[in-house]
């Protein structure tokens, strides 16, 4: 049993290291950070993000998510098909970039259930900190985002400087995201239609 702050430092570490193993949360980050590339909303948007999967990470946490055996492989597809959305929407070209943060909290409230089954097998370390560990959790996975972006956005600002027009560039990385989300899926969803779905 450990003490709050032993579990709340575990669960940081374990929040950020999911996320950089994360390759489908990395990549709908990805999509985020494509077409708007500065910090300021960016921040806001990958805050949305966050608050979003808290929401429905606690909730999975305290049984409040269904335990069937169709949810996991609903939720890994739902994931696949945001970031198909998101890589869409870049292609296209977003119309109204500072409300990108809406779309942010919707899709996040799906990824939380996918951060839940990643938690499952680890909430055995918390202990009786059960709240402090996934607050703990989010926190990390929060650092670890802003990681990500930090290191996205010059390594972008970069590439659309010498390497290819901006908007050539943005259309061919959100096609190349759109294009490996659209195979995860498929294949999800394949796992999916496996499962009689409640009526």
């Amino acid at each position: 049993d450990p003490r709050w702050h032993q579990a709340a430092l575990r669960f940081v570490r374990f929040g950020f290291s999911h996320i950089l193993d994360g390759v489908d949360h990395l990549l709908f980050l990805a999509c985020l950070v494509i077409p708007i590339r500065r910090l300021r909303p960016l921040v806001l948007v990958v805050t949305s993000f966050t608050v979003a999967h808290s929401v429905t990470l606690i909730a999975s946490a305290f049984d409040m998510a269904p335990a069937a055996l169709w949810f996991p492989p609903l939720v890994e597809t739902l994931i696949a098909a945001s970031i198909v959305y998101m890589g869409i929407e870049n292609i296209v070209g977003v119309p109204h970039l500072e409300w990108r943060w809406v779309m942010a909290f919707g899709f996040g409230l799906v990824h939380g259930f996918g951060f839940s089954f990643a938690l499952r097998e680890t909430l055995q370390f918390a202990g009786s900190h059960l709240v402090t560990s996934l607050l703990a959790f989010n926190v990390g996975v929060e650092v670890g985002q802003l990681v990500v972006l930090a290191l996205s956005i010059p390594a972008l600002a970069l590439l659309f400087r010498y390497g290819v027009n901006e908007r050539m560039g943005t259309i061919l990385l959100s096609a190349l995201v759109a294009h490996t989300a659209w195979h995860w899926a498929t294949e999800r969803g394949g796992q999916l239609a496996l499962f009689s779905m409640p009526t």
